[in-house]
């Protein structure tokens, strides 16, 4: 089965070719015989009926500095490709949220993954407290009077942007810190989204476990550990992965929110646990399969392929 595949994704030429997911899937799918298109989410249109996009074929080597060769720019029509990959990273903001109503528009006759409908209805914040029995003490709220009766009961905080990602944002407010005012003053200025607050939970500083799920399924997991004196653990500030299995607790967290990501066609998700905690159910353009392939040797590239090959051959 070859499958002609669209992957629109933030500018491949500066990834971490060692890192970056998107990448490793798209290794997988060359070698499974699948040719490649490559575009980024500002060349994607609608153009008088069609979901069209500017870009490139491309063929790509695990070599650095050489990871990548483009073809001739073209245009193509998108519903002429089997599947197309939503992989750009947050923000979660309106232009993210518009490429997710154009691409709905050729799923599932084009297979979009993740599912475009449920990635815009299931941001990584907010799918989580549907499962309160899984989560943290969690508050949603703009007005400062919540937050800080929040605050008041639980002490120890964490307080962030509600659609933010990579840990930009994120600050910890202890019970003696005086901030908070001047952190909802900064925030609301700049934006007319809610925060999220959260009950600081400080098994934290063992690692914030990120747990990969395939058509629902885990297949494994790698820690992600602050640096000395940092709350985040995001790999984007710093954090070190580290080789870790699968808890019962993870597995029960698993069988909870599986079955309800598969039914909405999330088929690479990935969730952050802390201590027995579930905190973030990620359906963007999660990350970590690099790091659990050189950990444990699970090639979840492969088995996201081959449930995409599946999809597309029922």
């Amino acid at each position: 089965m070859s499958l002609k595949v669209a992957l629109q994704m933030d500018p491949i030429g500066s990834v971490n070719i060692n890192a970056d997911s998107t990448f490793r899937i798209a290794l997988e799918a060359q070698a499974r015989g699948h040719t490649l298109f490559y575009y980024t989410p500002d060349r994607l249109a609608f153009f008088e009926g069609r979901v069209i996009a500017r870009g490139w074929p491309i063929e790509v080597r695990r070599e650095q500095g050489n990871h990548v060769s483009f073809g001739p720019e073209t245009e193509v029509d998108l519903s002429d490709f089997d599947v197309v990959w939503l992989r750009q990273d947050p923000p979660f903001d309106m232009g993210y949220i518009t490429t997710t109503h154009l691409l709905e528009m050729i799923h599932p006759k084009t297979l979009v993954v993740n599912d475009p409908f449920w990635v815009r209805n299931s941001p990584e914040k907010l799918l989580v407290l549907r499962f309160a029995n899984l989560t943290p003490p969690t508050a949603i709220a703009r007005d400062l009077t919540t937050i800080r009766a929040f605050k008041a009961k639980h002490g120890d905080i964490i307080l962030k942007p509600l659609y933010g990602n990579g840990g930009a944002g994120v600050f910890r407010l202890d019970p003696n810190d005086r901030n908070l005012s001047s952190l909802h003053e900064l925030f609301t200025g700049m934006s007319r989204e809610p925060l999220i607050v959260q009950k600081f939970l400080p098994d934290v500083a063992k690692g914030d476990k990120r747990v990969i799920l395939v058509d629902g399924e885990p297949v494994g997991a790698i820690n992600r550990v602050p640096q000395a004196g940092e709350t985040r653990s995001n790999m984007h500030v710093g954090g070190r992965p580290e080789k870790i299995g699968l808890t019962e607790r993870d597995l029960e967290i698993c069988r909870t929110i599986g079955p309800v990501l598969k039914e909405k066609g999330q088929v690479f998700v990935g969730i952050d646990v802390i201590g027995d905690w579930l905190t973030e159910i990620n359906v963007t353009s999660p990350t970590g399969i690099q790091e659990l392939e050189r950990f444990d040797g699970t090639n979840a590239a492969e088995k996201i392929w081959q449930v995409i090959e599946a999809k597309r051959r029922a």
